[in-house]
């Protein structure tokens, strides 16, 4: 029932090991997974197909702002995933978390809102009104 739309597995670029303490903003694109420690804010490009995974024992300590979220440890700040959040039954957040397609296994604590922030697709061009200005002007009599 579940799992039908998640995405592939990620590949995994960018690995802070459990005995790391990283302590400053990471910017990354792929895949970031977190068993460390992680104080400060964490940003993936909007329009990429990055994804952030935080284990059992991993920590960011900041906001979170990644297409993707595979969240099983802690988030102490806001989450902001216009794609898709997948927290499972261990993932603790303290923050609001904005998403566009949320998953959510039995036992993960959110202590703040969560909002629904679909992905803007491409604006649809409506038909534009055009100013004949520069055409002149006729007057119908009856």
């Amino acid at each position: 029932m579940f799992n039908r739309n998640k995405p592939k597995t990620q590949r995994i670029d960018t690995l802070i090991g459990a005995g790391t303490r990283i302590i400053g903003d990471v910017q990354f694109s792929g895949g970031f997974h977190v068993d460390g420690h992680v104080k400060g804010n964490v940003d993936a490009p909007p329009d990429s197909a990055a994804t952030l995974s935080v284990s059992d024992g991993g920590v960011v300590e900041g906001s979170v702002a990644v297409p993707n979220v595979v969240l099983n440890g802690t988030v102490k700040g806001d989450i902001l995933a216009h794609d898709r959040v997948e927290l499972g039954a261990t993932a603790r957040v303290t923050g609001n978390v904005y998403y566009g397609l949320i998953e959510m296994e039995m036992g993960a604590e959110i202590n703040g809102k969560l909002i629904h922030e679909p992905r803007k697709s491409a604006t649809r061009q409506e038909p534009s009104v055009q100013n004949h200005s520069d055409s002149p002007a006729k007057d119908t009599v009856s």
